[in-house]
């Protein structure tokens, strides 16, 4: 198996990560609790998420280049995110892998990589916890 230098490479560069993006929100707007926090207009998060994706998995630094640092939870807290909204977002995504011709290996990296950042976003309790 040849060895890559970054997640990004791995999945396959921008290709890749367009290519998890497009399979990936979808999935999300037909999604009953995902789907109400998301635009109609897809697109232009559609295209956030890819320059993201491709920073965040070592490739070029596309998201600050444009917007500046991250600070992805921030940007999130005007959205109710409970640990359900966590779990179907990575739901989705793990869906959207599963579409692709990645290895089941680094599918499951790339979920573990994202899983982080999904359960970082939670900022409010689940129903059960209130």
């Amino acid at each position: 198996m040849r060895a890559y230098k970054s997640t990004y490479e791995a999945i396959g560069s921008a290709e890749g990560v367009r290519r998890i993006v497009e399979g990936f929100y979808p999935k999300v707007q037909e999604h009953p609790l995902l789907a109400p926090l998301f635009p109609e207009e897809i697109e232009p998060v559609m295209d956030k998420q890819y320059k993201f994706l491709t920073q965040f998995f070592g490739g070029p630094s596309l998201f600050s280049d444009e917007y500046g640092h991250p600070m992805m939870r921030g940007r999130h807290m005007r959205f109710p995110i409970t640990e359900k909204h966590a779990e179907a977002w990575l739901d989705c995504m793990r869906r959207s892998l599963a579409e692709t011709d990645l290895p089941e290996d680094l599918q499951r990296h790339v979920l573990e990589r994202l899983s982080g950042p999904a359960h970082h976003f939670i900022n409010t309790p689940s129903e059960e916890e209130t």
